[in-house]
């Protein structure tokens, strides 16, 4: 049960780290500096060993099965802690800007169709796989932190489908029941391009041999 506990703990920190990113993207008129800035959500979650739902969901074949309650655990504790800032801000001056910013982004995704917002969100996975096994893989100092900023930079600038970003976004416009089904069909995007690479990998291993 403690280890669940910390488990969960590290997923709302993630949340929490996430959302700050959001904060800065939102309080940004340039798109370019505001993913460059909220890159330091990723950056301090794989520098703190938080957990982070995209940066899990790409090892689920690599692990024992119950390795996905872990990834579950995961997805609910990165909802609380996006949730928890985007309410707290609501107390906050910076409210009413960054909320007239974050409906519009909303309304946007919500007016797209199902299957645009699936492959947005498996491209999306695909670019969050990359960037959190680069800073596992990479042995250079550079080419490690480049992997992870690169990788956040990327999927922002290209309007990819990030469901824990998106969490944040829904919790500072308002919730509705499409916006529950567009996070669910984003969840599951994020997983098939997460998963997508690893996969392509194994099998390229296996003609080897």
């Amino acid at each position: 049960m403690k280890d669940v506990l910390k488990f969960l703990i590290k997923s709302i920190l993630a949340g929490i780290m996430i959302a700050v990113g959001g904060t800065v993207f939102l309080s940004l008129e340039s798109k370019v500096l505001g993913a460059v800035f909220f890159s330091i959500g990723l950056f301090m979650i794989v520098t703190c060993g938080f957990n982070l739902y995209t940066g899990k969901v790409g090892y689920i074949f690599d692990n024992k099965p119950r390795y996905l309650i872990e990834v579950g655990v995961t997805v609910v504790g990165n909802f609380i802690g996006t949730n928890f800032v985007g309410y707290v801000l609501r107390l906050t001056r910076i409210y009413g800007a960054v909320s007239e910013k974050a409906v519009t982004i909303c309304q946007t995704k919500l007016s797209d169709s199902v299957i645009s917002i699936l492959v947005l969100s498996c491209l999306c996975g695909m670019l969050m796989y990359l960037a959190v096994n680069g800073y596992k893989t990479v042995n250079d100092p550079v080419g490690k932190y480049l992997s992870v900023f690169l990788g956040v930079i990327v999927f922002i600038l290209c309007g990819f489908e990030h469901s824990i970003a998106n969490m944040f976004y829904f919790s500072v416009a308002g919730w509705s029941p499409k916006a529950f089904g567009y996070l669910a069909l984003m969840i599951v995007g994020n997983a098939i391009g997460g998963v997508f690479i690893p996969l392509c990998s194994k099998a390229v291993k296996a003609l080897e041999k």
